[in-house]
């Protein structure tokens, strides 16, 4: 799972162009919105077309266990993987 932790983590970094952090400032437990990493509705919908492009998932924003999904990198690896291995 870290492997997958940590390539969430890249993904993050480059869907968002966020060159002056690294894999090791995003925590895996932190909120990726609001108080933690600070992303905004916006950057989910990024991070929703990477993810798509990347791992041929699609998250659907009007479902509303996408929040959840979203919270933070734990929460994100566990949701790929899940539907990954179906």
């Amino acid at each position: 799972m870290e492997k997958l932790h940590n390539e969430i983590k890249q993904l993050i970094i480059d869907a968002l162009n966020l060159e002056d952090l690294t894999i090791e400032d995003i925590e895996t437990e932190a909120p990726l919105f609001g108080d933690g990493l600070g992303l905004d509705s916006i950057d989910a919908l990024e991070l929703g077309l990477a993810i798509k492009k990347k791992y041929n998932i699609v998250i659907d924003a009007d479902d509303t266990n996408t929040r959840e999904h979203f919270a933070s990198v734990s929460n994100l690896a566990n949701y790929i993987s899940s539907q990954t291995s179906e």
